[in-house]
């Protein structure tokens, strides 16, 4: 008897920590275009890839110049729904640029980044 309940312990303790280990998993950056401190020639096109499906309704970009001010961007999320992509009205001129994301994971996980890039 003893045995079965220290086999049905063991199990369950598994099964919960199986189940946080699967609810801590939040979807991660996995690359950029144009990357991460990167100088590059003018771009229209901005993305961020994450490494899970993200929410459409909470995940998007806002790209800002050098002085400080915000720069109009069209956001999307991609079909596969892991990349978020933006686009400029126009080329971007010379300088740099910062681009602050916003994304919600599959599992409701709000999350925030920047990164800066050159465009020379």
């Amino acid at each position: 008897m003893l045995n079965r309940q220290a086999l049905s312990f063991v199990g369950a303790v598994g099964a919960v920590f199986l189940i946080a280990t699967q609810a801590d998993a939040h979807a991660r950056v996995v690359a950029s275009t144009p990357a991460a401190s990167a100088t590059v020639n003018s771009t229209r096109s901005i993305s961020v890839t994450f490494s899970e499906r993200v929410a459409p309704a909470f995940s998007g970009l806002d790209l800002v110049g050098a002085s400080g001010s915000e720069i109009a961007v069209t956001s999307s999320v991609s079909a596969d729904g892991k990349t978020i992509t933006g686009q400029t009205a126009r080329p971007l001129s010379a300088g740099a640029y910062t681009v602050n994301w916003r994304a919600a994971s599959a599992d409701g996980h709000r999350m925030t980044g920047n990164f800066t890039f050159t465009v020379r």
